[in-house]
């Protein structure tokens, strides 16, 4: 295998990353304590979805601990749980991932169990039909299953009930063209009912596929040993590897988009969203994280003080900004929730928000405490083993690089108030935003 090191900062040693001939990737981190945390990561998630099997890779999530050949279901969690283990999947638009934490008992003993369990539910899911639920048509009253295909369109229903989510669904939707992030990784009850078990199996040995797996264990152990059990348990049987997709990601709109809907609110909610650099692009998305910071991340916060504390007549009752990171590209959002009746002066004074960044400058007191605030977050996710493997595997599936962990606080010390400024007018201008707006039906 190929092996490659990595100094991660705040540990205590090398990071080793091992790549077989297959393209599967096997990282091993120390970290001194009882705890250990066994993941993988795979690079599928929303982005290999179309309008046609939208919501896939998460429903597959689901099936994935419904058993395999060698156990059913509920056996890999019953076990794992029994010795005190923390098992839970996640999916997002560039990345599906799986992980236990748990002590590692005597000599390694639970550690070598999970690895065990942990494979054989990554390379032999069984996605049994009557876990499944059988197909069925959505304005049917009679139907009752109550089996996962049921759970997971339940799930869509309430997620669609909350009204950020339909803000930031009508704000993302509109952010591309054409790029599949525009869909919500969730998927649509329509697709979700009849989707089949095959179709769901083919998706599955098509994606889930050496090249795109990242298995990561962080803990106390023998390196030689535990790399031996994950070369062992991670046999892929010659499994193909899936066909390289080349996507190129929308441009920014260039005349602002204004995105408006009515529901069953008391209060009005607004986002602006903007396109941003790739998440390997370090120093920028470093820098946009403290813009986020010093716009709108805490109580002493632009916004926070400006639309709230010091407003003399209330209109806002929230006020923030997020930005999240994709492979393909980055998004970058404000948002607020404000009194329906002040719409024009609301909607104006966010805008006045991001153009305040360059007209009243940001001071060197506000870039030290943000640059402050992301040490202490990149010192924080070194504390614990699920920490740890969480963030490797962001930089092995996400950015595509572990390596970029090294550069990290160089990269931030680096930063200036006019690196700064640059990326503002680089990513940040309000003929870029697309504006969702949600507002009361009367």
């Amino acid at each position: 295998m190929k092996k490659s090191l990595v100094k991660y900062p705040y540990l205590t040693e090398d990071v080793e990353i091992y790549e077989g001939e297959n393209g599967h990737k096997i990282v091993l981190a120390h970290k001194e304590g009882e705890l250990v945390n066994v993941s993988t990561w795979v690079k599928t998630g929303s982005i290999n979805e179309d309008d046609n099997n939208n919501g896939i890779s998460h429903f597959l999530e689901h099936l994935m601990f419904k058993g395999t050949h060698k156990h059913k279901a509920g056996y890999f969690d019953k076990t794992l749980e029994a010795k005190g283990a923390i098992v839970n999947a996640a999916t997002w638009k560039d990345y599906t991932f799986y992980y236990v934490t748990l002590p590692k008992g005597e000599n390694c003993c639970d550690l070598n169990l999970a690895i065990e369990l942990h494979a054989d539910m990554m390379l032999d899911p069984v996605l049994p039909e009557e876990e499944i639920g059988a197909p069925f048509d959505l304005n049917n009253p009679n139907v009752t299953d109550k089996r996962e295909r049921h759970v997971v369109i339940e799930e869509i229903r309430m997620r669609k009930d909350q009204n950020w989510t339909k803000v930031y669904n009508a704000c993302n939707f509109n952010m591309y063209k054409k790029h599949p992030y525009k869909r919500d990784v969730i998927g649509t009850p329509e697709i979700i009912s009849r989707v089949t078990q095959q179709e769901i199996m083919n998706y599955y040995k098509t994606f889930y596929s050496p090249e795109n797996m990242t298995t990561i264990i962080v803990g106390d152990y023998d390196k030689e040993k535990v790399l031996k059990k994950v070369e062992k348990e991670f046999d892929f049987k010659g499994r193909p590897n899936a066909p390289k997709k080349e996507r190129k990601i929308d441009s920014p709109t260039d005349k602002q988009i204004v995105v408006e809907n009515k529901g069953k609110v008391n209060t009005s909610y607004l986002m602006l969203g903007w396109l941003g650099p790739k998440a390997s692009e370090l120093k920028e998305n470093i820098e946009l994280d403290i813009i986020s910071i010093i716009l709108g991340e805490s109580t002493s916060s632009r916004m926070y003080q400006n639309l709230i504390e010091k407003q003399a007549e209330p209109i806002f009752t929230m006020a923030n900004a997020e930005h999240y990171q994709f492979k393909d590209g980055n998004n970058f959002f404000l948002q607020a929730n404000f009194k329906p009746e002040k719409r024009d002066l609301a909607i104006e004074l966010v805008k006045n928000e991001i153009t305040g960044l360059l007209s009243n400058k940001i001071t060197t007191d506000e870039l030290e405490k943000a640059k402050k605030k992301i040490k202490s977050r990149f010192a924080y996710a070194a504390e614990t083993v699920s920490e740890i493997g969480e963030t490797i595997g962001y930089y092995m599936t996400v950015c595509e690089d572990l390596k970029l962990v090294e550069e990290y606080l160089s990269d931030l010390n680096s930063i200036t108030i006019d690196d700064l400024e640059d990326t503002i007018r680089k990513y940040l201008d309000l003929n870029n935003a697309v504006v969702s707006i949600l507002e009361p039906e009367k």
